[in-house]
């Protein structure tokens, strides 16, 4: 007995040490399980298993139907009895609130595969991975500081509005690796804006993967701490997942920029600074601040040529007092990014034209020169979003 080594015993006490194979599950079974999986949640969450009738909500009348239809095949007993820790599988089918259904309407309930009549191949069942993502997105929590995030929220949906931002599918042929997620940014999932507010420390995922704990905030006042990887998960199977693209227009310089600019950067026009020559009391009061702002494609003298006539340059002369070249820049969005950051300072005076009816003309600002070099400056280095003129610090700040 001492010469007897441990396998030799356990096998001696009639103990199998052959290692037991574990049967890969079929896809038919993981979506029998992952439906089952609703009811257990339906049940936890409720303490009442899913009932029948008209008037209960539509996914309580399917998880019903699925339960009986469950409960009524062997094979989907004895696949699901592991994880029946509530013994629903033990109950009666209600057959009379299931024969009140037309085939059609029990088809649809069930979810079924019309086209292989598989009463076990249900739809709209996402695999165990795809459920935990959107889990995770779903079970937020209020946001107690909300109304710190809020400005930024609307601000993004001004830019969107204005075409100042755009969204993107969140998928992989856009030359965009679905990894790439990073603090600050905003997404659409699940039907909400996502602000991704904070990105802890990186830690290595299970699979060997980087992967980040992330506090993201939504647009209708709540929060999570989902993970990195998904957040991912659920913006790529979404199929309404979006990212929305930041407010930046592409490269800009100044007049001193060189002549030649890479090939890859074409010039697409000319950012210019207008200040009127208008005797108008009002105008003439403020001449060093009220100043037009706007961008052409063309040439600015042509631009400026019979402002004297223009309802829309004050009906007077101008003076070009800036100009700065653009290159790969969509004119109209970057005109609208600038226009929403001085929108308090607009100028609202009312002029008559030369035919007595009265102009407002949109596109005046009070605000200093220094600070229109300084939006400039932040257009060229990506730094403008979130920030609007504030008159009172006579500076650029960050939107609240």
């Amino acid at each position: 007995m001492a010469d007897m080594t441990d396998d030799d015993i356990l096998a001696e006490l009639g103990v199998d040490l052959t290692p037991k194979k574990v049967r890969a599950r079929t896809p038919r079974e993981e979506r029998i399980i992952a439906g089952f999986e609703d009811i257990v949640r339906f049940r936890d969450e409720h303490g009442r298993i899913p009932q029948h009738g008209e008037g209960r909500d539509i996914f309580e009348r399917l998880y019903a139907v699925r339960l009986d239809r469950l409960r009524a095949q062997a094979d989907c007993r004895e696949l699901l009895a592991a994880v029946d820790a509530h013994g629903l599988l033990d109950g009666a089918t209600d057959t009379d609130a299931i024969d009140d259904l037309d085939d059609t309407a029990l088809l649809a309930e069930l979810g079924i595969d019309q086209a292989t009549n598989d009463i076990t191949q249900l739809r709209n069942v996402r695999s165990n991975a795809d459920r935990k993502a959107a889990e995770e997105v779903a079970s937020a929590k209020r946001c107690e500081n909300f109304a710190t995030f809020k400005p930024l929220f609307d601000h993004v949906q001004a830019d969107l509005e204005a075409g100042v931002r755009t969204t993107r599918p969140f998928v992989r042929d856009l030359g965009m690796s679905k990894a790439d997620i990073k603090q600050g940014e905003f997404f659409i999932v699940g039907g909400q804006v996502a602000y991704v507010a904070s990105m802890g420390e990186p830690i290595e995922a299970p699979n060997g993967e980087t992967d980040a704990r992330l506090r993201v905030v939504y647009s209708n006042g709540t929060e999570s701490d989902l993970l990195l990887r998904s957040l991912q998960r659920a913006l790529y199977k979404d199929e309404g997942g979006r990212r929305i693209t930041e407010p930046t227009v592409g490269p800009l310089f100044d007049a001193a920029a060189p002549a030649e600019a890479e090939p890859e950067m074409l010039p697409t026009g000319t950012l210019y600074v207008l200040r009127s020559r208008s005797t108008h009391s009002t105008i003439a009061a403020h001449r060093d601040l009220i100043h037009k702002i706007g961008i052409t494609g063309g040439s600015v003298e042509a631009r400026v040529a019979g402002a004297a006539d223009d309802a829309t340059y004050l009906l007077a002369e101008v003076d070009v007092v800036a100009t700065y070249k653009l290159y790969d820049v969509h004119r109209t969005r970057l005109e609208a990014l600038i226009h929403r950051v001085l929108n308090k300072v607009r100028f609202e005076a009312e002029i008559p034209d030369r035919f007595g009816k009265p102009v407002r003309p949109r596109e005046w600002f009070l605000v200093p020169l220094p600070i229109i070099d300084e939006i400039v400056a932040r257009i060229a280095d990506g730094t403008l979003a979130g920030m609007i003129y504030d008159p009172q610090s006579v500076a650029l700040i960050p939107a609240k």
